[in-house]
């Protein structure tokens, strides 16, 4: 099985990269087992102080692989994306996203739970979840404690697609550069936190994110629930199949 999710230490930065172009980085168990794995070894290897994600490839993550979630069982992939995020929120290090594309549904929750995300000014996102019968349910763990709650009544409702320059004004995203500058901006954003001690980030991250876990804790049993009824309903296959069909 070719390797979907790739991890390298140097420079006391941890960088995990998405790979899965076929499927534009999906979310699908193969990924989100390997991405998991990425971030338990960044974690325990003391020679990374930071941890930095992002994509090979155009397209950072279209969110769910509707070509699993159309067969329903989807329960597992919903508690492991409550995991996934939880992982990266109580990570001692800091976890950096780095976005060069567009951004789509469950993928935005791997930007919700990171702690500094630098987007390209033509990085696009949408919370398409509603167009298919769907809610943003698991996500919502992590993005309900980033966005102003305007924002996400309007995002989650309207599925509308926005940018980056909005993204940052609402706090889904640190920063957003002109594509040009991506690579310094990140480059500038890694070398000051790889500069502070580990118990000062672990510290420092724990007071930043105990909303966001407690959140997740509390919550993440019930909205794995909902998002796995919701993929298991006739409405929201219906949907994913018409979807699939005309992307073929």
């Amino acid at each position: 099985m070719t390797e979907l999710v790739h991890l390298e230490v140097a420079d006391r930065v941890a960088t995990i990269t998405l790979d899965s172009e076929h499927n534009r980085n999906a979310l699908s168990r193969q990924l989100v087992t390997e991405l998991g794995e990425r971030l338990t070894a960044a974690e325990q290897d003391d020679a990374a102080r930071v941890i930095v994600l992002r994509s090979a490839h155009r397209v950072f993550c279209s969110g769910a692989d509707l070509s699993e979630a159309k067969d329903g069982a989807m329960e597992e992939g919903a508690h492991r994306l409550v995991a996934l995020q939880r992982q990266i929120a109580t990570s001692a290090k800091p976890v950096v996203v780095v976005l060069a594309g567009p951004v789509r549904a469950g993928g935005l929750g791997l930007v919700g739970a990171a702690d500094v995300v630098i987007a390209a000014e033509s990085v696009t996102f949408a919370l398409t979840e509603v167009r298919l019968g769907l809610a943003p349910s698991v996500i919502s763990l992590s993005l309900l404690t980033r966005l102003t709650p305007r924002a996400a009544t309007d995002l989650f409702l309207s599925a509308r697609t926005f940018d980056a320059t909005e993204a940052a004004a609402i706090g889904l995203v640190t920063r957003a550069v002109p594509d040009g500058e991506l690579d310094a901006a990140v480059r500038a954003a890694v070398g000051e936190l790889v500069e502070g001690s580990p118990q000062g980030l672990r510290e420092t991250k724990r007071l930043l994110n105990a909303e966001l876990v407690d959140r997740i804790d509390r919550h993440g049993e019930q909205v794995a629930r909902q998002s796995a009824e919701l993929f298991g309903s006739e409405e929201a296959r219906a949907a994913m199949t018409a979807f699939l069909t005309r992307k073929k």
